[in-house]
């Protein structure tokens, strides 16, 4: 049990067909969550902080949370930094106990981001952290991440092989469709595997990643919604288009917006039927065990990665 990079486990994932599942993480019991459900998988798994879990939670209690986690369940986790805004941001995160971290230069012009990347790479592997980066623009919302559909782009796969070579980056975001936050898709889901193909093509040794991969449970949607939610009819990836990508060198599928609407699904119900309550603890116990079966569902279910501990 340790406190990882995300090295290893890309290497064993990325000709199988499996992906390792990176799920966001903003308190505690979102965490022990998460661990549980990898527990009983006996599967290895990524914890990821994006800029708006460092503002509420900050950083060094998310990491000594994760450390107890480790030693709580003797899983092995990869403390990973989403969507890293510019290199001092990765820079403290490498410095503070994070094994990975993603610089996030999508916004930029090809030679500028590309530059940036190549700054953190030489940063973090000097310290032994390891870096992912991302090429193409996803459209959503989620934290700090704001672009909207006209202004995303897909990947060009010549660009793709080229950033790699150039940056040596460790694992690379791509944009085939994917999108951030719950309303991804209008009419019919669709992911370009074409050029997710030609990507991996290009560049076979170099992991994928799928941000904005969640598949937005209905169920918890539904609950939210009974229970006094206004989430409009939400459209998720759906959980065969998951499995279809780790074919094609997708290691690492980001999760985030199922985690939240499993807490918030169980926390709506409980504090409906249960109104004079107002400990914490009995409200939060259930949405983390929600969390947990939500794991262990995709884990087994959609990431195929289930005894990954063992490997």
């Amino acid at each position: 049990m340790a406190l990882i990079t995300s090295k290893d486990m890309f290497a064993k994932a990325l000709n199988s067909d499996y992906a390792i599942g990176a799920f966001n993480v903003n308190n505690m019991e979102i965490i022990q969550g998460i661990m549980e459900g990898a527990q009983a998988e006996n599967a290895r798994v990524i914890l990821q902080v994006s800029a708006g879990a460092r503002k509420y939670a900050k950083p060094a209690y998310l990491v000594k949370l994760v450390e107890a986690a480790i030693i709580d369940t003797g899983i092995d986790v990869c403390l990973h930094l989403d969507h890293g805004a510019d290199f001092e941001i990765c820079k403290d995160c490498v410095d503070n106990g994070f094994t990975s971290v993603m610089i996030d230069g999508s916004k930029y012009p090809f030679e500028e981001n590309l530059a940036l990347t190549k700054q953190v790479v030489d940063y973090a592997h000097d310290k032994g952290v390891v870096v992912e980066a991302e090429l193409g623009k996803l459209a959503g919302i989620e934290d700090d991440v704001n672009v909207d559909a006209r202004s995303a782009t897909f990947t060009d796969p010549a660009e793709a092989q080229e950033f790699v070579e150039r940056t040596g980056v460790d694992s690379l975001a791509v944009a085939i469709g994917t999108s951030h936050g719950a309303y991804k898709f209008k009419g019919t889901p669709y992911l370009d595997f074409e050029r997710l193909k030609e990507i991996h093509k290009l560049i076979p040794d170099t992991p994928l990643v799928l941000h904005g991969a969640s598949t937005v449970l209905p169920e918890f949607v539904e609950k939210c919604n009974q229970y006094g939610g206004k989430i409009p009819g939400a459209q998720g990836v759906p959980e065969d288009m998951i499995k279809e990508a780790a074919k094609y060198g997708v290691c690492k599928v980001n999760i985030d917006t199922d985690v939240r609407l499993a807490m918030t699904a169980e926390i709506r119900k409980y504090l409906t039927e249960h109104p004079e309550d107002f400990d914490p603890r009995l409200y939060l116990g259930p949405a983390r065990a929600a969390i947990t079966e939500m794991v262990r569902h995709k884990i087994r279910d959609v990431l195929n990665s289930s005894g990954t501990m063992a490997l």
